[in-house]
């Protein structure tokens, strides 16, 4: 039988880490999907899944370290399964409507464009190092590989969109 006084503090306990990372979760989806709706159904997936493997996870850290691997894992095998399903013009999909930072706002919407243009993996970790502020060790640890891979990847990710920007505004002078 289950041990009500039990399963009552790993609610609680659960109800706490919902609160308190939901916005990071939601974050790390969205950045890395671009689709509202989507990020929401995978940040339920993976706190669903957090619910389920709360009683092994063994510290605060653990359970962040748990989060942003379960999103990126879960956002990553999206964009994989995704390919399989019909495609939609990104065209006709309504932009966010809320309000932008102060800035050249189609430099971002071009920028934002690029970055969805990278490959899945390094997608995650430009998103992860600039959107989410984690630091090369950090991301390794979250996708499991090494931090060489991650600080190469990075350069390269970066090298990729330095020259997309580049051929953009060299096609917009002609």
């Amino acid at each position: 039988m289950v041990n009500v006084a039990a399963e009552a503090a790993r609610q609680l306990d659960f109800t706490e880490l919902l609160r308190e990372h939901q916005g990071m979760v939601f974050s790390i989806a969205y950045h890395f999907l671009r689709d509202r709706a989507v990020s929401e159904e995978i940040a339920q997936e993976v706190f669903l899944q957090l619910y389920k493997t709360l009683p092994s996870l063994e510290s605060p850290a653990h359970v962040l370290y748990w989060l942003r691997r379960a999103t990126c894992n879960r956002s990553i095998d999206y964009v994989r399964h995704r390919r399989l399903l019909p495609k939609v013009n990104l065209d006709d999909a309504p932009e966010l409507t809320a309000a932008a930072a102060p800035g050249d706002p189609m430099l971002s919407a071009r920028l934002r464009k690029l970055v969805t243009s990278l490959p899945p993996k390094q997608r995650m970790m430009v998103v992860l190092r600039y959107q989410e502020d984690l630091d090369p060790e950090e991301i390794a640890h979250v996708l499991n590989v090494p931090v060489g891979t991650v600080k190469s990847q990075l350069q390269r990710s970066l090298a990729m969109l330095r020259d997309k920007i580049e051929r953009t505004i060299g096609e917009m002078n002609l």
